[in-house]
C-alpha cells in the first residue's frame, strides 16, 4: 500500500512541526509543511498530495483561494480544517476527509 501524501498548512510554524510529526507517527501516512498559501501553491502544484489539512493562521482569503483553486483544478485532493485539540481530533479529520474526497 502506498502511503498517503499530506500537505500541512499553518502560519506557526512550531505548531506545524508538531502536526507533521503526529501525522508522520502513521507508518501509512506521510506528512509536509508549508507555512504560507504562497509555499502551499507551489508544493501542491509540484507534488502528489491525497489530502490537505489547514491549520490555524491563514487569512480568511488566503484559505478561501486555496480552496477555490484547487477545487477547480485538483478536485482529487481532500482538504480539511484542523481545529486543534490533541492528536485524537487530527486523525479523526484526516481519517473523515479521506472518506469524504474532495471535501472543504
Amino acid at each position: 500500500m502506498q502511503k498517503i501524501e499530506i500537505l500541512a498548512i499553518g502560519t506557526n510554524e512550531d505548531i506545524v512541526k508538531v502536526i507533521v510529526r503526529l501525522i508522520n507517527a502513521n507508518p501509512w501516512w506521510n506528512a509536509s509543511a508549508s507555512l504560507t498559501a504562497v509555499q502551499a501553491t507551489t508544493a501542491i502544484n509540484n507534488g502528489h498530495f491525497d489530502l490537505v489539512l489547514i491549520g490555524a493562521g491563514l487569512q480568511p482569503e488566503e484559505e478561501e483561494g486555496l480552496l477555490k483553486t484547487f477545487n477547480a483544478s485538483r478536485p482529487e485532493i481532500a482538504f480539511v480544517k484542523h481545529y486543534g485539540g490533541g492528536s485524537g481530533l487530527l486523525f479523526a479529520e484526516i481519517y473523515q476527509a479521506l472518506d469524504r474526497k474532495p471535501a472543504v
